[in-house]
């Protein structure tokens, strides 16, 4: 039988203990120097007002946390076909969503929620670059009946009081259909996928650890570890080579560490499932969490691969839906890794029906190279050469490191340039990019919201320019490649943002 949501209901009474404990988490990060400090000073500090204090934090956060959970309701208005939350302490908000707005819905499951057996939903829609509405504690069965209702905005399936039970039955048929899954990611492919990707993001997070670990120790020692000391101290200065190069490999198998232990946590036990003609994700292993797909609603799906996942027949997608504000927001993208050829054949064929193949190909001209050369290369060897007599006194070594870095940049941009293509055919744009990892985005022509193109006045002799596609899930450009082409296929596109009636939002 499903639940009525046609009066305001409140949380599980659960909830209490969920909102109690993201309080907590929440005034700790904002309390966390006075912690630091009654750390460190823990024998200064007057035992009986830390206890008193603490305990009366603990209370405070505790009615705040009953008080919220008593304000807050949930229900769907018929009436208006809106989806009413009811919130606040002392000044109550009211939030209004209308049904056929929501873009959607995730119900997802931290480790706090995992322990108190409740999940979190979450509703997004177009407008907005946050979740409008969040219930932080409901039952598994009443966050799938909730969420099947408020994705239902087909007006002539809106449910009256009298066709009820027929809507139960309905909705019931749906939640068994969503709970057989037709593809799963095997742990072997998030481990291929762990040590194959993600190399340059995570070699920069590592990198502001080190130097926010260094910047931490000179502060409290009072001496800096990376003038101060020197290797040749601990060392033989013939060894230096080698302890580089083992610090090298050190650093490298710590970025893969790291890649495998955050794709496996976030993805673990992926599970795809049809619902109704959708995807149902499911996946996380401290922080479940469960969306749905609705193909009409995807703007870009991208494909990414590189040489080593290609020779393992795995490659990564990522669904972007319409984003709120001017800014991608990147929690919002859908991600489904370690999926090999035929999986993703499949998921292509569930979101447009049909395979995507690639059209008739543009390519930009070879000015874009020496113009991403000039940028990349040219002008920091400019700066090195002005200011070189004050570096080589520190750094004696320097030159080698600037021609490595001239071969290596060099390198990338001309895979960069050989990979970037536009191909173009009568149902699908798919724009090719990369150098190491090939990503291809492919987008539906009527879903394109505008399109703006550009001509340097000193590009027109030789009839280059460039183009930029914007959708509600972001934007897609194309740097000097033949203008003619472009304005042609631009006409085109035109006419059928013009002449098309999809629901695609």
């Amino acid at each position: 039988m499903s639940a009525d949501f046609n009066q305001p209901q409140r949380q599980s009474i659960v909830g209490i203990l969920v909102l109690f404990f993201y309080s907590l988490q929440e005034y700790a990060k904002a309390l966390w120097p006075i912690l630091v400090i009654w750390i460190f000073k823990f024998n200064e500090i007057n035992k009986g007002y830390l206890f008193g204090g603490t305990l009366a934090i603990f209370i405070i956060i505790g009615i705040i946390s009953y008080l919220k959970y008593l304000n807050f309701t949930f229900y769907i208005d018929q009436d208006s076909d809106e989806f009413i939350i009811t919130e606040g302490v002392f000044n109550k908000t009211k939030t209004a969503i209308q049904l056929f707005k929501i873009q959607q819905v995730n119900i997802n499951q931290s480790l706090i929620q995992r322990l108190a057996g409740v999940f979190e939903l979450a509703v997004d829609t177009a407008g907005s670059n946050k979740k409008e509405g969040n219930i932080k504690a409901i039952s598994h069965a009443l966050a799938l009946d909730l969420k099947a209702r408020l994705l239902e905005n087909d007006k002539k399936s809106t449910v009256n009081a009298n066709a009820h039970i027929d809507s139960d039955e309905f909705f019931a048929e749906k939640i068994a259909d969503a709970e057989i899954p037709f593809m799963k990611i095997s742990f072997l492919s998030l481990l291929k996928i762990g040590i194959t990707s993600n190399y340059v993001k995570s070699f920069f997070i590592l990198l502001a650890f080190f130097i926010s670990l260094f910047d931490h120790i000179k502060q409290i020692t009072g001496r800096d570890i990376l003038h101060d000391e020197n290797i040749e101290d601990y060392v033989d200065a013939n060894q230096i080579a080698a302890v580089f190069l083992i610090l090298f490999i050190l650093f490298f198998l710590t970025v893969i560490v790291i890649n495998l232990v955050k794709t496996i946590f976030t993805f673990f036990d992926y599970k795809i499932a049809r619902q109704k003609g959708s995807l149902l994700l499911s996946y996380g292993l401290l922080n479940t969490k469960i969306t749905i797909i609705k193909p009409e609603k995807v703007q870009i799906t991208s494909v990414t691969q590189n040489f080593f996942q290609k020779k393992m027949d795995i490659l990564h997608l990522k669904i972007k839906q319409a984003t709120g504000g001017e800014k991608e927001d990147h929690k919002q993208h859908i991600e489904i890794p370690g999926c090999n050829k035929l999986e993703k054949d499949e998921i292509l064929k569930l979101l447009f029906k049909k395979i995507p193949e690639k059209g008739v190909m543009l390519k930009p001209n070879f000015r874009k190279l020496g113009f991403s050369v000039f940028l990349t290369i040219g002008l920091p060897l400019l700066g090195y050469y002005f200011v070189r007599d004050l570096i080589i006194e520190e750094l004696p070594n320097i030159d080698y490191f600037v021609m490595l870095y001239v071969i290596f940049v060099g390198i990338i941009q001309f895979f960069i340039f050989r990979n970037n293509r536009l191909y173009i055919n009568d149902d699908f744009i798919i724009h090719q990019s990369g150098a190491w990892d090939i990503t291809n985005k492919i987008i539906l022509p009527h879903k394109i919201q505008a399109i703006t193109t550009s001509q340097l006045f000193w590009h027109k002799n030789i009839n280059i320019g460039s183009l930029t596609l914007h959708t509600a899930g972001g934007n897609i450009s194309f740097h000097l490649g033949n203008f003619t082409a472009i304005k042609q296929y631009v006409n085109l596109w035109l006419y059928e943002m013009e002449t098309s009636d999809s629901n695609w939002m």
